[in-house]
Protein backbone atom coordinates (compact mmCIF):
# COMPACT_ATOMS: atom_id res chain seq x y z
CA UNK A 1 0.00 0.00 0.00
CA UNK A 2 0.61 3.95 -0.15
CA UNK A 3 1.06 5.22 3.23
CA UNK A 4 1.37 8.45 4.78
CA UNK A 5 2.28 9.02 8.02
CA UNK A 6 2.45 12.23 9.79
CA UNK A 7 5.22 13.03 12.27
CA UNK A 8 6.48 10.20 10.91
CA UNK A 9 9.90 11.71 10.94
CA UNK A 10 9.76 12.20 15.15
CA UNK A 11 10.22 9.17 17.56
CA UNK A 12 7.27 6.65 17.18
CA UNK A 13 6.95 7.72 13.66
CA UNK A 14 10.26 6.74 12.76
CA UNK A 15 10.11 3.43 14.29
CA UNK A 16 6.75 2.76 12.39
CA UNK A 17 7.74 4.20 9.13
CA UNK A 18 11.01 1.98 9.29
CA UNK A 19 8.92 -1.57 9.60
CA UNK A 20 5.95 -0.11 7.14
CA UNK A 21 9.12 -0.40 4.80
CA UNK A 22 10.67 -3.34 6.01
CA UNK A 23 6.97 -4.98 5.25
CA UNK A 24 6.88 -3.66 1.46
CA UNK A 25 4.93 -0.69 1.80
CA UNK A 26 5.36 2.88 -0.20
CA UNK A 27 6.12 5.01 2.54
CA UNK A 28 5.47 8.98 2.63
CA UNK A 29 6.33 10.83 5.43
CA UNK A 30 5.00 14.78 6.33
CA UNK A 31 6.33 16.19 9.31
CA UNK A 32 7.30 19.99 10.38
CA UNK A 33 10.33 19.00 11.64
CA UNK A 34 9.86 20.45 14.58
CA UNK A 35 13.14 22.07 16.09
CA UNK A 36 12.39 21.31 19.98
CA UNK A 37 12.22 17.60 18.90
CA UNK A 38 14.79 17.41 16.19
CA UNK A 39 17.17 19.64 17.20
CA UNK A 40 19.21 21.59 14.02
CA UNK A 41 19.84 18.17 12.30
CA UNK A 42 17.73 16.50 9.46
CA UNK A 43 16.46 13.75 10.69
CA UNK A 44 18.60 10.32 9.90
CA UNK A 45 16.35 7.38 11.86
CA UNK A 46 13.97 7.45 8.42
CA UNK A 47 14.97 4.67 6.11
CA UNK A 48 15.95 5.38 2.43
CA UNK A 49 13.02 3.94 0.59
CA UNK A 50 10.71 6.52 2.46
CA UNK A 51 9.72 9.75 0.69
CA UNK A 52 9.91 12.92 2.89
CA UNK A 53 8.05 15.97 2.55
CA UNK A 54 9.01 18.74 5.16
CA UNK A 55 5.63 20.48 6.08
CA UNK A 56 2.96 21.48 8.65
CA UNK A 57 -0.15 18.82 9.19
CA UNK A 58 -1.89 22.23 9.36
CA UNK A 59 -1.01 23.18 6.02
CA UNK A 60 -3.84 22.24 3.62
CA UNK A 61 -1.97 22.38 0.78
CA UNK A 62 0.92 20.65 1.97
CA UNK A 63 -1.51 17.78 3.73
CA UNK A 64 -3.05 17.09 0.11
CA UNK A 65 0.28 17.22 -1.78
CA UNK A 66 1.15 14.38 0.82
CA UNK A 67 -2.43 12.03 0.06
CA UNK A 68 -2.23 12.20 -3.30
CA UNK A 69 -2.09 8.26 -4.33
CA UNK A 70 -2.34 7.73 -0.30
CA UNK A 71 -4.97 4.81 0.90
CA UNK A 72 -4.18 4.94 4.29
CA UNK A 73 -2.54 7.15 7.05
CA UNK A 74 -1.13 6.53 10.54
CA UNK A 75 -1.79 10.19 12.17
CA UNK A 76 0.84 10.53 14.40
CA UNK A 77 1.91 14.19 14.15
CA UNK A 78 1.79 16.28 17.27
CA UNK A 79 2.98 18.74 19.77
CA UNK A 80 4.05 16.37 23.14
CA UNK A 81 4.55 18.22 26.44
CA UNK A 82 1.57 18.33 29.24
CA UNK A 83 3.37 20.94 31.25
CA UNK A 84 4.54 22.96 28.23
CA UNK A 85 0.86 22.74 27.03
CA UNK A 86 -0.62 24.55 29.50
CA UNK A 87 1.17 27.96 28.60
CA UNK A 88 1.54 27.49 24.87
CA UNK A 89 -2.21 26.82 24.72
CA UNK A 90 -2.42 28.46 21.14
CA UNK A 91 0.31 26.09 19.54
CA UNK A 92 -1.03 22.88 21.28
CA UNK A 93 -4.38 23.63 19.80
CA UNK A 94 -2.94 24.64 16.74
CA UNK A 95 -1.18 21.50 15.77
CA UNK A 96 -3.33 18.89 17.71
CA UNK A 97 -7.13 19.69 17.19
CA UNK A 98 -6.72 22.21 14.29
CA UNK A 99 -3.87 20.06 12.44
CA UNK A 100 -5.98 17.29 12.55
CA UNK A 101 -9.19 19.10 11.53
CA UNK A 102 -7.66 20.11 8.33
CA UNK A 103 -6.08 16.65 7.70
CA UNK A 104 -9.75 14.81 8.33
CA UNK A 105 -11.24 17.58 6.04
CA UNK A 106 -8.60 16.33 3.06
CA UNK A 107 -8.85 12.83 4.19
CA UNK A 108 -13.12 13.22 3.17
CA UNK A 109 -12.07 14.82 0.06
CA UNK A 110 -10.77 11.37 -0.81
CA UNK A 111 -12.73 8.95 1.10
CA UNK A 112 -13.38 6.53 -1.69
CA UNK A 113 -9.56 5.82 -1.53
CA UNK A 114 -8.70 5.45 2.33
CA UNK A 115 -8.77 1.91 3.51
CA UNK A 116 -7.73 2.83 7.11
CA UNK A 117 -6.80 5.95 8.69
CA UNK A 118 -5.11 5.42 12.80
CA UNK A 119 -4.26 7.51 14.99
CA UNK A 120 -2.05 8.34 17.91
CA UNK A 121 -3.99 8.84 20.80
CA UNK A 122 -2.84 9.31 24.19
CA UNK A 123 -3.46 7.80 27.81
CA UNK A 124 -3.59 11.36 29.28
CA UNK A 125 -7.07 11.75 28.23
CA UNK A 126 -8.31 9.78 31.05
CA UNK A 127 -6.71 11.75 33.31
CA UNK A 128 -6.52 9.83 36.50
CA UNK A 129 -6.84 6.80 36.06
CA UNK A 130 -9.40 3.81 37.35
CA UNK A 131 -8.93 2.84 41.18
CA UNK A 132 -10.97 0.72 43.55
CA UNK A 133 -11.56 1.24 47.25
CA UNK A 134 -9.95 0.14 49.79
CA UNK A 135 -12.82 0.43 52.57
CA UNK A 136 -16.11 -0.05 50.62
CA UNK A 137 -17.73 -1.00 47.42
CA UNK A 138 -17.37 1.57 45.48
CA UNK A 139 -19.89 3.44 45.74
CA UNK A 140 -22.02 0.57 44.14
CA UNK A 141 -19.74 1.22 40.52
CA UNK A 142 -17.21 -0.97 38.82
CA UNK A 143 -14.52 1.31 39.70
CA UNK A 144 -13.72 5.10 41.07
CA UNK A 145 -12.81 7.64 38.59
CA UNK A 146 -11.55 10.32 40.55
CA UNK A 147 -11.35 13.75 38.53
CA UNK A 148 -7.74 16.08 39.46
CA UNK A 149 -6.88 15.93 42.83
CA UNK A 150 -8.01 19.37 44.68
CA UNK A 151 -5.59 22.36 45.19
CA UNK A 152 -5.85 22.12 48.81
CA UNK A 153 -4.69 18.47 49.07
CA UNK A 154 -1.82 18.36 47.12
CA UNK A 155 -0.69 21.91 48.94
CA UNK A 156 -0.35 19.46 51.87
CA UNK A 157 1.52 17.51 50.30
CA UNK A 158 -1.30 14.65 50.56
CA UNK A 159 -0.69 12.83 47.40
CA UNK A 160 -2.36 9.88 47.54
CA UNK A 161 -6.17 10.11 46.19
CA UNK A 162 -9.45 9.45 48.93
CA UNK A 163 -12.98 7.78 48.04
CA UNK A 164 -15.37 10.25 47.50
CA UNK A 165 -17.98 7.35 48.31
CA UNK A 166 -16.91 6.14 52.09
CA UNK A 167 -14.49 9.16 52.79
CA UNK A 168 -12.45 7.25 54.66
CA UNK A 169 -11.42 4.66 52.24
CA UNK A 170 -8.06 5.02 50.25
CA UNK A 171 -8.15 4.41 46.64
CA UNK A 172 -5.75 1.52 44.94
CA UNK A 173 -5.33 1.93 41.23
CA UNK A 174 -6.57 -0.86 39.11
CA UNK A 175 -6.01 -1.21 35.20
CA UNK A 176 -7.49 1.23 33.40
CA UNK A 177 -10.25 0.28 31.19
CA UNK A 178 -11.13 2.05 27.93
CA UNK A 179 -14.86 2.54 29.43
CA UNK A 180 -13.15 4.96 32.45
CA UNK A 181 -14.55 8.44 31.70
CA UNK A 182 -12.34 10.67 30.50
CA UNK A 183 -11.35 13.69 32.57
CA UNK A 184 -8.19 14.98 31.07
CA UNK A 185 -6.04 17.68 33.21
CA UNK A 186 -4.14 19.21 30.72
CA UNK A 187 -4.12 21.07 27.64
CA UNK A 188 -2.23 18.74 25.61
CA UNK A 189 -4.85 15.98 27.34
CA UNK A 190 -7.73 18.10 25.39
CA UNK A 191 -6.13 18.35 22.52
CA UNK A 192 -5.46 14.46 21.92
CA UNK A 193 -8.99 13.76 23.15
CA UNK A 194 -9.93 15.98 20.17
CA UNK A 195 -8.01 14.24 17.89
CA UNK A 196 -9.15 11.09 18.70
CA UNK A 197 -12.96 11.82 18.80
CA UNK A 198 -12.13 13.71 16.00
CA UNK A 199 -11.35 10.76 13.74
CA UNK A 200 -13.21 8.52 15.11
CA UNK A 201 -16.36 10.82 14.21
CA UNK A 202 -15.22 11.99 11.08
CA UNK A 203 -14.22 8.58 9.92
CA UNK A 204 -17.32 6.90 11.00
CA UNK A 205 -20.05 9.50 9.43
CA UNK A 206 -17.40 9.02 6.00
CA UNK A 207 -17.07 5.13 6.24
CA UNK A 208 -13.45 5.46 6.13
CA UNK A 209 -12.10 2.74 9.05
CA UNK A 210 -10.75 4.46 11.80
CA UNK A 211 -8.77 3.16 14.72
CA UNK A 212 -7.34 5.12 17.53
CA UNK A 213 -4.53 4.08 19.83
CA UNK A 214 -4.09 5.17 23.49
CA UNK A 215 -0.37 4.89 23.99
CA UNK A 216 0.90 4.91 27.63
CA UNK A 217 4.00 5.88 28.21
CA UNK A 218 6.34 5.05 25.62
CA UNK A 219 9.87 4.92 25.71
CA UNK A 220 13.05 3.35 23.87
CA UNK A 221 15.72 4.57 21.39
CA UNK A 222 15.26 7.48 19.63
CA UNK A 223 13.31 9.53 22.03
CA UNK A 224 14.22 13.41 21.72
CA UNK A 225 16.58 13.50 24.71
CA UNK A 226 17.02 17.11 25.23
CA UNK A 227 13.48 17.84 24.54
CA UNK A 228 12.61 18.71 28.48
CA UNK A 229 9.05 18.05 27.71
CA UNK A 230 9.31 14.10 26.37
CA UNK A 231 9.15 11.02 28.16
CA UNK A 232 10.29 10.58 31.45
CA UNK A 233 13.24 8.24 30.43
CA UNK A 234 14.29 10.25 28.16
CA UNK A 235 14.24 13.23 30.72
CA UNK A 236 16.17 11.55 32.92
CA UNK A 237 18.62 9.62 30.72
CA UNK A 238 19.44 13.49 29.66
CA UNK A 239 19.82 14.41 33.39
CA UNK A 240 22.31 11.15 34.04
CA UNK A 241 24.21 11.76 31.08
CA UNK A 242 24.73 15.18 32.47
CA UNK A 243 25.71 14.27 35.90
CA UNK A 244 22.57 15.50 37.51
CA UNK A 245 20.04 13.90 39.06
CA UNK A 246 16.59 12.87 37.85
CA UNK A 247 14.32 15.61 39.37
CA UNK A 248 11.14 13.90 40.03
CA UNK A 249 7.98 15.45 41.56
CA UNK A 250 5.48 14.74 44.75
CA UNK A 251 7.07 11.84 46.35
CA UNK A 252 7.97 9.92 43.26
CA UNK A 253 5.51 7.07 44.25
CA UNK A 254 3.22 8.22 41.21
CA UNK A 255 2.75 5.09 38.82
CA UNK A 256 2.95 5.04 34.96
CA UNK A 257 2.99 2.41 32.32
CA UNK A 258 5.74 2.24 30.40
CA UNK A 259 5.42 0.78 27.01
CA UNK A 260 8.79 -0.30 24.73
CA UNK A 261 8.16 1.53 21.18
CA UNK A 262 8.91 -1.83 18.97
CA UNK A 263 4.97 -2.97 21.18
CA UNK A 264 3.42 0.55 19.91
CA UNK A 265 4.25 -0.54 15.90
CA UNK A 266 3.29 -3.69 16.84
CA UNK A 267 -0.31 -2.31 17.59
CA UNK A 268 -0.38 0.12 14.77
CA UNK A 269 0.64 -2.36 12.34
CA UNK A 270 -2.05 -4.62 13.67
CA UNK A 271 -4.57 -1.63 13.31
CA UNK A 272 -3.38 -1.59 9.70
CA UNK A 273 -3.68 -5.52 8.78
CA UNK A 274 -6.45 -6.02 10.79
CA UNK A 275 -10.23 -5.66 9.96
CA UNK A 276 -10.88 -3.21 12.82
CA UNK A 277 -12.88 0.13 12.92
CA UNK A 278 -13.35 0.39 16.65
CA UNK A 279 -15.88 3.34 18.15
CA UNK A 280 -12.92 3.62 20.50
CA UNK A 281 -9.67 4.39 21.74
CA UNK A 282 -7.80 1.10 23.07
CA UNK A 283 -5.26 1.02 25.12
CA UNK A 284 -1.86 0.59 24.15
CA UNK A 285 0.42 -0.05 27.28
CA UNK A 286 1.64 -3.29 29.34
CA UNK A 287 -1.01 -3.20 31.56
CA UNK A 288 2.13 -3.25 34.49
CA UNK A 289 2.70 -0.51 36.81
CA UNK A 290 6.07 1.33 37.67
CA UNK A 291 6.99 4.55 40.02
CA UNK A 292 8.30 6.57 38.71
CA UNK A 293 11.50 6.74 41.03
CA UNK A 294 11.60 3.19 40.31
CA UNK A 295 12.54 3.63 36.47
CA UNK A 296 14.54 6.44 37.41
CA UNK A 297 16.68 4.30 39.82
CA UNK A 298 16.92 1.27 37.06
CA UNK A 299 18.07 4.64 34.58
CA UNK A 300 20.84 5.10 37.40
CA UNK A 301 21.64 1.82 37.85
CA UNK A 302 21.76 0.73 34.25
CA UNK A 303 24.20 3.64 33.17
CA UNK A 304 26.75 3.16 36.05
CA UNK A 305 25.64 6.49 37.26
CA UNK A 306 25.22 7.33 41.17
CA UNK A 307 23.92 11.21 41.58
CA UNK A 308 20.97 9.83 43.51
CA UNK A 309 17.39 11.60 42.78
CA UNK A 310 16.14 14.74 43.72
CA UNK A 311 12.73 14.54 45.14
CA UNK A 312 10.79 17.73 44.32
CA UNK A 313 7.78 17.44 47.02
CA UNK A 314 6.07 19.86 44.70
CA UNK A 315 2.78 19.11 42.49
CA UNK A 316 3.03 19.92 39.02
CA UNK A 317 -0.33 20.98 37.11
CA UNK A 318 -1.88 18.50 34.80
CA UNK A 319 0.10 15.21 36.58
CA UNK A 320 -2.18 12.71 37.71
CA UNK A 321 -1.44 10.37 40.56
CA UNK A 322 -1.52 6.75 38.83
CA UNK A 323 -2.43 5.80 35.70
CA UNK A 324 -1.91 2.16 33.55
CA UNK A 325 -3.85 -0.14 31.78
CA UNK A 326 -5.93 -2.36 31.03
CA UNK A 327 -5.16 -4.12 28.03
CA UNK A 328 -8.10 -7.02 27.54
CA UNK A 329 -9.48 -4.96 24.27
CA UNK A 330 -6.32 -4.55 22.55
CA UNK A 331 -5.76 -8.43 22.99
CA UNK A 332 -8.86 -9.18 21.62
CA UNK A 333 -9.23 -6.93 18.74
CA UNK A 334 -5.98 -6.63 17.96
CA UNK A 335 -4.40 -9.76 18.35
CA UNK A 336 -1.50 -7.77 20.73
CA UNK A 337 0.65 -8.85 23.32
CA UNK A 338 3.47 -7.09 24.34
CA UNK A 339 6.94 -8.83 24.04
CA UNK A 340 9.63 -6.08 26.32
CA UNK A 341 9.22 -5.99 30.20
CA UNK A 342 10.65 -2.41 31.32
CA UNK A 343 13.55 -4.40 32.93
CA UNK A 344 14.06 -5.84 29.44
CA UNK A 345 13.48 -2.41 27.10
CA UNK A 346 15.83 -0.56 29.85
CA UNK A 347 18.84 -2.03 29.20
CA UNK A 348 18.47 -1.72 25.11
CA UNK A 349 17.91 2.07 25.63
CA UNK A 350 20.66 2.47 27.89
CA UNK A 351 22.77 1.16 25.15
CA UNK A 352 21.53 3.84 22.74
CA UNK A 353 21.75 6.61 25.21
CA UNK A 354 25.46 6.21 26.49
CA UNK A 355 25.72 6.99 22.31
CA UNK A 356 24.58 9.95 22.66
CA UNK A 357 25.08 13.62 23.67
CA UNK A 358 22.54 15.62 25.29
CA UNK A 359 21.74 19.07 26.33
CA UNK A 360 19.73 19.44 29.98
CA UNK A 361 16.69 21.31 29.11
CA UNK A 362 15.02 20.43 33.11
CA UNK A 363 16.30 23.54 34.59
CA UNK A 364 14.76 25.95 32.35
CA UNK A 365 11.56 24.08 31.78
CA UNK A 366 11.15 24.18 35.77
CA UNK A 367 11.76 27.87 35.70
CA UNK A 368 9.07 28.29 32.30
CA UNK A 369 6.71 26.63 34.92
CA UNK A 370 7.61 27.97 38.17
CA UNK A 371 7.32 31.48 36.81
CA UNK A 372 3.99 30.73 35.58
CA UNK A 373 2.54 28.96 38.92
CA UNK A 374 2.41 25.84 37.04
CA UNK A 375 4.30 24.21 39.83
CA UNK A 376 3.84 24.50 43.45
Amino acid sequence: MRILVTGGAGFIGSHLVSALVDRGHDVRVLDLLVPQVHGDAAPDRLPAGAERIQGDVSDAEAVRRALDGVEAVFHQAAEVGVGQSMYEIDRYVGANTFGTAVLLKALVERRDDIAKLVVASSMSIYGEGAYSCTSCDNGGREFVSPRARPAAQVRARRWEIGCPHCATGTLAPIPTPEAKPLFPTSVYAITKQDQEQLCLTVGGAYGIPTVALRYFNVYGDGQALSNPYTGVCAIFSSRLLNGQPPLIFEDGQQSRDFVHVSDIVQANLAALERDVNMPTGINIGTGVSTSVIEVAELLAEGLGEDPGVEIVGQYREGDVRHCFADISLARGVLGYEPTVSLKEGIPELLAWVREQSAADGTPQALAELTSRRLVW
